[in-house]
Formats: structure tokens, sequence, C-alpha cells
């Protein structure tokens, strides 16, 4: 069809496959614009069905199209739809594209990072029908979500005095997964020795990260609703603790880890409104709400919605690593004090979105992914190292992939949303000094689509995934290297393992994501997401031979997408 090759398709429409946001109508009902007519559009012989007087869509679909995008597209594209990992969606572009085309390109998707949201099953035409009308309108704009707001909402289920003193369970905790279970707004928190279920316990709306605390006895989980729940792993029966909601839409949570703060604080960040919050660690009391709307490092203009992304926790100082993604800034909260509160500003790129440390956990490698470029920042001297351009297309490394080349010596890899490139960065100043902070080798995987690399310290095998390909024979595979055969020269060549089939599923187009490795790193986990109404599953594999250890199914596996070791997160190993 020629208008997929319109040079303004990839992710136009485009969400992440891990989606966001639930159910939001009845907050933000009061902010709906008015809906200009489809004559007043010029649209009239672009929106079949409908005369030049008629609305371009009812009142009733306007409240539809704005809960399926906030579900799926708002992460990549914005709330106010000004984009960032995606393109703008302002009705200045929208329009002058045309019905026809954007009804196209949320069907079909692209290889650039575009999910095929028809072809897939995800959305019905008639959905698709009306989102295409949908980005034609402008956006409402959501209310504030300030400390009343959060209080309102905060739980204190089990205080900390009337929890266990001891861990009453036999479960090995630090072999556990926490399975996000997407549509159905849980967490599954799997065995890692036994492959059972242990607990399914409701969280938000598709959980996007798990967090460890630092003594590993508390789990913390946000959904892309901003609800943050925190999970006692002592119970007999792992369960919540405390919840709190800090805005309205949010992607990360982490706990304080230096030596002396450890399960003290955690915090939030998020997208809507542009905010992060401290809170106590033992009851997520919130403490300190802290916006983050400002100008952007680069052109120093006012930027409305700069939300946050990644969050890490510094192992050299009482600070929170918080990236900006709209204005460039990474900043780095000292929590030892709240009422006199420091921060250090980094201005590093904007479009900042996910990344981790390398293996020594002093350099932070964060992806500006709408720019190309990953920045490395010193947690140690508290400054920008540099920044390397990956000369890929959208980096999204989730935390990245830590290992030693055999050429090159330790490096940090990313993988890329937009094409099928996974870049190299050296990372050891002292013993590989011409290597350092230097993109030293690119190649590539699969076709275009992955969002995340994997490896592990125990492990010979580098794995990439491709969950937003449209192409069933890579969004359903893994592909995977081999370290020791790497060399300077060659392109490496990698295996493409065929999860979907080997899980044996054969409805729908189910999508491969997020390779997770077990505490000992000798399995490798992967989650074989399907339509919310056909059957998912979690595929094991032996990481030494490739081959399947067992395949997890169970009714209540909806949608999984992203696994956490505890053991794993806790120690920030990957």
């Amino acid at each position: 069809m020629p208008r997929l090759n319109h040079p303004f398709l990839p992710r136009l429409l485009a969400a992440t496959a891990l989606g966001l946001f639930a159910p939001l109508a009845p907050a933000m009902a009061q902010t709906a614009p008015a809906i200009p007519t489809v004559g007043q559009l010029a649209l009239d012989e672009e929106v079949p069905g409908h005369g030049p007087d008629d609305p371009i869509m009812t009142a009733e679909e306007f409240e539809t199209g704005r809960q399926i995008y906030f579900e799926r597209c708002a992460g990549c594209h914005g709330v106010l739809r000004k984009g960032a990992t995606g393109k703008p969606l302002t009705t200045d572009i929208t329009r002058e594209n045309g019905y026809e085309y954007l009804f196209d390109l949320i069907t079909y998707g692209s290889p650039a990072g575009m999910p095929n949201w028809g072809t897939s099953g995800e959305l019905t035409d008639e959905e698709i029908d009306l989102m295409a009308r949908y980005v034609l309108v402008d956006p409402p704009s959501p209310p504030e979500w300030g400390m009343p707001d959060m209080m309102d909402t905060w739980q204190l289920v089990v205080a900390p005095e009337d929890r266990p003193t001891e861990k009453m369970n036999d479960i090995n905790i630090e072999n556990l997964m926490s399975v996000t279970l997407r549509d159905s707004g849980q967490i599954a928190l799997i065995n890692g020795d036994t492959f059972a279920i242990e607990e399914i316990i409701d969280t938000g709306y598709a959980v996007h990260i798990s967090r460890t605390s630092a003594s590993g006895r508390y789990l913390f989980v946000i959904g892309r609703d901003a609800r943050v729940n925190m999970i006692d792993l002592w119970m007999e029966h792992p369960d919540t603790v405390a919840e709190i909601k800090i805005g309205i839409e949010a992607r990360s949570v982490e706990t304080s880890k230096f030596e002396g703060w450890e399960d003290r604080y955690a915090v939030a960040g998020a997208y809507w409104p542009p905010q992060y919050v401290i809170m106590d660690g033992e009851t997520l009391e919130p403490l300190k709400v802290v916006s983050t709307r400002g100008v952007t490092y680069d052109e120093q203009v006012y930027h409305p919605e700069p939300r946050v992304a990644s969050i890490v926790a510094s192992h050299y100082r009482p600070e929170f690593i918080i990236n900006v993604k709209e204005t460039g800034k990474t900043l780095l909260v000292d929590y030892s004090d709240l009422v006199n509160l420091k921060t250090t500003e980094i201005a590093t790129e904007r479009f900042l979105h996910d990344g981790g440390f390398d293996a020594s956990l002093r350099y932070f490698l964060v992806a500006a992914n709408a720019r190309g470029k990953i920045a490395v920042i010193d947690t140690e001297e508290n400054k920008l190292v540099t920044l390397v351009e990956t000369e890929g297309n959208t980096p999204h490394p989730g935390r990245g992939a830590n290992f030693v080349h055999p050429t090159f010596g330790p490096v940090w890899g990313t993988s890329h949303l937009g094409d099928d490139t996974i870049s190299l960065i050296g990372t050891d100043p002292d013993g590989h000094p011409d290597n350092a902070w230097k993109m030293v080798q690119n190649f590539t995987a699969l076709g275009g689509g992955s969002l995340f690399i994997k490896t592990h310290p125990n492990s010979d095998h580098l794995y990439v995934d491709a969950p937003l390909n449209p192409e069933p024979e890579f969004s359903g595979a893994v592909g995977v290297f081999t370290i020791s055969e790497m060399t300077g020269e060659e392109e490496p060549e990698y295996v493409s393992l065929p999860i979907a089939e080997l899980a044996g599923i054969a409805d729908g187009q189910p999508r491969v994501v997020h390779p997770e490795f077990n505490k000992d790193g000798t399995q490798v986990w992967l989650s074989v997401w399907n339509a919310k109404d056909k059957e998912s599953a979690i595929v094991v594999l032996d990481d030494k031979t490739l081959e399947v250890v067992t395949v997890i199914k169970d009714p209540r596996l909806i949608t999984p997408t992203g696994k956490f070791n505890v053991y794993n997160t806790q120690h920030d190993i990957y």
C-alpha cells in the first residue's frame, strides 16, 4: 500500500507494546474539548459515512477513544500528544495526513516500531476507525494530582509493627519472578525453582516495572495508572501491605540503596503530572512532591510535560538518579535531607527513556532514544562523561546488557526500537581506555521493534527480542548470540528461536518479549504475550543448550509481559 511509505510512518501512533494507563474517564470528563464537525476539519471526503455537518465523533466515542489512547498510545506520544519516543500527534500533523493514512498506519504498523494493532487483533476495525478520527481532534488536558489527591489514595494495609518479624513462607524469594499481567491489572509471583504460581496480586494497570528493596524483603511495582503497590515477600502469602497513586500516569519506582539508607525511602516518577514523589520506604506515605516542569536543556524553552522516565538508586551516595524525558535533564536527588532538598542537574540529552548501570555500578547509561544517543553519567563524580551516538534508530535498552567482549573487553549493549541494530559501548576506562565510552561494535539481529536486550554474568549468550515488529517470524522469536564467538572484525551470527511456536500457541499473533534470567543465570524466561482473550505463556529455556525447560501456562496468565527476578533486580544485575 503506497501510503505506508510516507516519511511520517514510523511510530505515528506507536505505543510501546507494553501499553499504558488505566480507566480515567470519570477523573477527566470535565476536560473534554468541543468536537468539531467533519466539514470544519475539511475532511468530508476522508471520513466514510460522515457528512460535512456531522461531528467527527460523538461524545461517547470521544470517551472511548481517550481510553484507548491512554492505554495504548500516550506512553510514546505523551498525554498532550507532543511526542517523544513516538512522533507528535498534534492536529496540525494528523489532519494534514488524513483519515485514510491514519487508519492504514494503525492497522498495519511498521518495522520501525509501530505496532500492527489491526492485523495482530489488538484492535478491531471499528476501534481503528474510532482512533483514526480521535487523533484528528484536539486532545483533552488532564487534571493535576497533588498531595491531597495522593493522601486520598494512600492505604496502609498492614502497618510495619503488624508485619512478620521473620520470613513466614518456604519460597526461595531470591529466585522469585514478578511477572506483569498487563491487561488484567495484576502481577504473578512465580517460583523460579518450581515454576509454580505462588500468588496473583491485584495492582495498577499494566505494571511497567518491579523493583526490590535493598534488603530484598519488599517488592515495589508501579502501574501505568501511577498506582504503587508495596508487597511484603516475608508474609505467609506475599501480598500488598501499602499502596498509593502518585499521579495519573507513571512508569518508574525505586528504593534507597546506599549504605545506611537501605529501605528508608521509595521514589516514584510520573508521566502526568510531570513530577516525582519521595515516600516513606516502609509505608509509602508521601513525603515530598517535586515538579519537573521547566525549560529544555538545549533550546531553553518551557515545556509543559517533562515526564519522569527511568529512576535508579546510586550506590555511591544517598541519591536517586531521575531522568526527565522532554527537557533532557538527569537529576541526582540527595534524599539525605528532604526539607533542604539538594539536586544536581546534569544536562544530558532530550527524550531520555530507559537505561542501566555498567557492571561496576559506577556509570549509568541512559538512552535518549528519539535523539539516537546514550548518555553516560559518572555517579561517583556526579557528572556527564559523554554522549554516544548508537547509529541505530531509537535505542531502547531496558536496563541494557553487560558482558565481556572477547575483543573489546567490558561492554554495555542496547538494541533498537526502530531497526534491527545492536550497539555495544565500551565501559572499562581503566583496563580498556581506548574503547571506553565509544561505540565499539554495531551489528544486526532480528527485525526492528526490539524492546529488550539481556545477558547475565554467568551466561555466554546475549538475547534480543523484537515484539513490536509487525512480522510474526520476528515478533514471535528471540535472537541469541554466543558471546565467546564474537570478534571485532566479523558480523556476529545469531540463532533465531521460534519461542511462540515452542509455546504451542496456535491462536492469535503472540509477541515474545523481555528475556529475564533466573538468579543463577542458568535459565532465561520469555513472555509469550497474546491478546487478552487468547492463551499466553512463559517459556523457560536452558541457557547453555537453548532447549525448552518448561512452558508455563495458566488461565490466570493474562497478557504476561515484563518479568523481574528478585535477586537480580535487588543487585542491579543485567
